[in-house]
């Protein structure tokens, strides 16, 4: 299968890399392709191709949403929603709302209680097949943490065959999948992020995950 990663900032590039290494073809999507950090991702990741937004949408088999949640919307535009059509989406995104500063480490969402950045996806690409993951652990340890036991990601989305697809991923990446249900569930998931940056902002420590029992 080919992965299409839409977003190439740190995030981007540490889920791109770990695909490359679990035998994927990908393609890193960006908006300028000389920008030097993504240059210098092609020139370590040489077997991995880099394009535009656009181009990268329509590479991609499955697709992965690793942008700031704040331009969802103009960056699938730009994208081409057409190119999201029938694709599974790993939404990776967070609606944070950068234009305040964590108070005591906590962060502030522009969404609400009772919706998730997940389901404004949803609305906006209809006919895509979207798995809230990797959104609430940091880049650090995205990819083959390596703590004592295997940590939980928390998923959600609407289709069961998609979620299927992407628990055997998270599995290849070293997680265990936690399903919790329908599209809903980002509501509850998203806000993990808000709890694992907390140690992070108060006292710079990144590098830890969740694990439900």
């Amino acid at each position: 299968m080919k992965i299409g990663i839409i977003g190439s900032g740190i995030v981007g590039q540490v889920l791109a890399s770990g695909f490359l290494q679990e035998g994927f073809d990908v393609m890193l999507g960006t908006r300028h392709i000389t920008k030097k950090e993504v240059l210098q991702w092609k020139d370590e990741n040489p077997s991995g191709d880099v394009g535009d937004f656009a181009i990268t949408a329509k590479f991609g088999d499955i697709l992965v949403l690793a942008i700031a949640g704040e331009v969802v919307q103009e960056v699938i535009t730009t994208a081409g929603i057409e190119n999201f059509a029938g694709k599974i989406v790993i939404d990776a995104t967070n609606p944070i709302d950068r234009s305040k500063p964590p108070v005591n480490g906590v962060l502030s969402f522009f969404t609400t209680n009772n919706e998730s950045l997940l389901e404004r996806i949803q609305a906006l690409l209809p006919s895509s097949l979207i798995v809230k993951a990797f959104n609430s652990v940091g880049n650090g340890v995205m990819y083959k943490p390596g703590f004592p036991e295997t940590p939980s990601m928390f998923i959600c989305g609407n289709d069961d065959k998609a979620k299927k697809l992407v628990t055997d991923i998270l599995a290849s990446f070293g997680w265990n999948a936690v399903d919790m249900g329908k599209s809903e569930a980002a509501r509850a998931i998203e806000p993990l992020c808000m709890l694992l940056c907390i140690p992070g902002f108060l006292k710079n420590e990144w590098e830890h995950a969740l694990k439900l029992f």
